[in-house]
Formats: C-alpha cells, sequence, structure tokens
C-alpha cells in the first residue's frame, strides 16, 4: 500500500482576477506616481517665465504676506507659472514656513527652486540714500525727491535738524518717514555729544551747538581741520570779535542752495542775520546740517591762540594768532590764485588796520570780483 500526503502533486490552483486587478492596478498607480514625480521635478528645475521688461523683474513681497498671497504676486508679476505649483513645491520642501517679505530682482528665466530659494535666503533688494556732510536741509529734501523707490511730499525741515549718515530705504516708504528717522537719529547723536562736552567749550545749548558746527563744517572739508577751525571760532567769541565766515554770508543768500560763484565785497557788507561780517555772535540758526565730526569739534575745541585762518593752496589752511601774520598768509594765497589764473603777482599793498571790534578791514576788491577764503577747488556753498 502506497501512502501520499494529502496535496502532494496536486495541481496549482490559479490566482483569483481579483488579485491580479490589484497588482495591476498598484504597478499602474506606481508608475504614474513616477511620472508625476519625474514631472515634478522638471517643472522644479526648468526655466520660469521670461521677464516682461529687461533681464529681470522686481516683485514686492508685502510684510505679513501668507503663501497663497506670495504665490498670487509671483504669477502676476510673471515670475511663476502656476500659484498651485509654488504651493506645492515650498510645501513639500518647507519653504512655506520660511519666505521673507521684501523687494525681490528677479532674473529672467529664473526656475521654480531659484525663485523659492531667493525668498528664503531673504535676498532683498537694498536701496539706500545718503545726507552729506555740510549740506543743506533743502538739498535733504533735493535728495530724497530725486528716490525713485520712495512716495510722497515733504517740506524743508529746520536748518540742522537732519543728521547726515547713510540710511537704508524700502520701495513705497514715504519721504515723511525717512526724514523723521533722520530728525530722530539728529537727536539722539546730539544728546550723546552734548553729554561728552568739554568745560572748554563756549556754547550754552545744544542748539548753539548745532550753529557753530555747521558753520565749522562748511568752512573746511578737511576733517583733520575741524577741531583747529572750531578753536578759532572758540576764541574768536571768547574776546567778542566777530566770526566773520563766509559760507554764512552765501546762506543768506540762497538759504542752503550752492552759489555757484564767489563772493562779492558788496555780498560781505550786505546785512542779514546770518551774515556773521555785519552781527555779532552767533546767526539765529544752522547754516548746514553738521556731522558727528564737526559737532564734536565744536563740544570739545582743542586751546590754541588761532585767530584767523586762509586757505594755503594745498587744499588746506593756513591758521594765525596775529593779524600781521594773517595777512602774510592772505597773501601767500591771493599769489597762489593769481599764478594759477596765469596772471602776473599782485603789487604790495599795506595791511588795513582792525576795526574797532576787532577785527581787520575789509582790503578785498571792489564790487563785481570774485572773495573766497576756500580750499582751491572747492566751491562756495
Amino acid at each position: 500500500m502506497v501512502w501520499r500526503r494529502k496535496g502532494a502533486g496536486a495541481p496549482a490552483k490559479p490566482r483569483s482576477g481579483l488579485g491580479v486587478a490589484l497588482l495591476t492596478a498598484s504597478a499602474t498607480f506606481s508608475l504614474f506616481l513616477i511620472g508625476v514625480l519625474i514631472w515634478g521635478w522638471s517643472v522644479f528645475y526648468a526655466p520660469g517665465p521670461s521677464a516682461r521688461v529687461g533681464e529681470s523683474t522686481i516683485v514686492t513681497l508685502p510684510s505679513g504676506s501668507g503663501v497663497s498671497a506670495i504665490a498670487a504676486t509671483l504669477k502676476r508679476s510673471g515670475v511663476i507659472r502656476s500659484t498651485d505649483m509654488f504651493k506645492a513645491a515650498t510645501a513639500l520642501t518647507g519653504a512655506d514656513r520660511r519666505l521673507r517679505a521684501g523687494e525681490y530682482e528677479v532674473p529672467s528665466g529664473a526656475s521654480l527652486r531659484a525663485v523659492i530659494t531667493l525668498l528664503v535666503e531673504g535676498k532683498v533688494v537694498r536701496h539706500f540714500v545718503t545726507l552729506p556732510e555740510g549740506w543743506s536741509s533743502a538739498q535733504a529734501v533735493d535728495i530724497l525727491m530725486k528716490e525713485p523707490v520712495l512716495t510722497g511730499t515733504v517740506e524743508v525741515p529746520p536748518e540742522g535738524s537732519l543728521w547726515p549718515d547713510t540710511y537704508e530705504i524700502s520701495r513705497g516708504e514715504t519721504r515723511a518717514s525717512v526724514i523723521g528717522r533722520m530728525r530722530r537719529a539728529r537727536d539722539t547723536n546730539l544728546a550723546t555729544l552734548w553729554e561728552r562736552r568739554s568745560p572748554n567749550s563756549v556754547v550754552n545749548s545744544p542748539e548753539e551747538a548745532m550753529v557753530l558746527a555747521s558753520i565749522v563744517e562748511k568752512e573746511t572739508a578737511v576733517a583733520s581741520e575741524r577741531p583747529r577751525v572750531a578753536a578759532v571760532f572758540s576764541n574768536r567769541l571768547r574776546l567778542g570779535m566777530r566770526l566773520e565766515s563766509d559760507p554764512t554770508i552765501v546762506y543768506g543768500i540762497t538759504r542752503g542752495r550752492p552759489l555757484g560763484r564767489g563772493l562779492r565785497a558788496s555780498e560781505i557788507r550786505a546785512p542779514t542775520v546770518w551774515n556773521t561780517y555785519v552781527i555779532d555772535g552767533l546767526p539765529p540758526t544752522p547754516i548746514a546740517n553738521p556731522g558727528r565730526d564737526a559737532v564734536a569739534a565744536v563740544l570739545n575745541p582743542p586751546r590754541t591762540d588761532d585767530l584767523f585762518f586762509v586757505a594755503d593752496g594745498t587744499g588746506g589752511h593756513a591758521f594765525a594768532r596775529t593779524y600781521d601774520e594773517h595777512v602774510r598768509n592772505v597773501a601767500r594765497w591771493r599769489a597762489v590764485e593769481r599764478q594759477r589764473a596765469g596772471l602776473p603777482p599782485e603789487p604790495a599793498i599795506a595791511p588795513a588796520a582792525p576795526l574797532a571790534n576787532g577785527n581787520p578791514a575789509q582790503t578785498g576788491p571792489s564790487d563785481g570780483a570774485v572773495v573766497t577764503i576756500l580750499p582751491p577747488g572747492a566751491p562756495v556753498q
């Protein structure tokens, strides 16, 4: 008798139709998924739309914008082709929680990946505006009005109320907002410098400091000279001498705009509230917006006996303790001017006697000629 195990040698049962269908569906879905991933991958890295104008597109994303709003802005600007693809890509990469607001310059044809990377890294376009030391408030407004990224208009602020510096600005920011930042910076810096003033300073208030500093700023463009110029004016104020600063005359004529020429003898004699050849003491307001070095020089002037200075022909100034020494320095400067103009040497003239207040009488040319004590090549402003 032969025994067989149960089922041994029995033919295999055929698979059911449901199992085959499931396997087929699974394979088909896998192929579909692979296809979608390949397509998505190609879209993610493929070149994006070309810029409508030029080689790039400027896009501004306001602070607080969500992914949907950012996607809509990018699509509207022509930077991406599909908002859905952008949202899907940022969700899959985790970038949706790291997108940064700001102004962006997107290169023409940038891929979706490149756009997302730009927004995640926050590579925003940065704009700056600079108010140079010694520029007037009217000139500051001119600077801001020329900035196309700013909006609105602004009135000319008080002279000396702005702090010269470089400021970062944003597209759409108002000019009044920038002026406000300049004024706050001035108040903060002036308060700090005022606390550090020395007993040798002749000014009695922060406002007086700004007035005298503005004159120092306009008298010399050489930073190393500002303390010595501040000392000259401080000494003259102590002695009751008039400051006799050419830039104060110019301000009375132009109210802070460049004059574009030298001063005339008649303008030196013409009375204005800023003309320190005519008035005693300080003018009623600053004549410009002085920078940190000029303010610090006025608040901490060195101890010197200098009472005069004039251009020396090298870009700086020659300083003098006495009027006779100053006259010799003026003669050397005039000789330099005549030589540069190709003129023969000027005949010697006896110096004029000082006036009753201690200032020298004017010995300049007649009305219509040019008088200047600024360094060569520097316009009187």
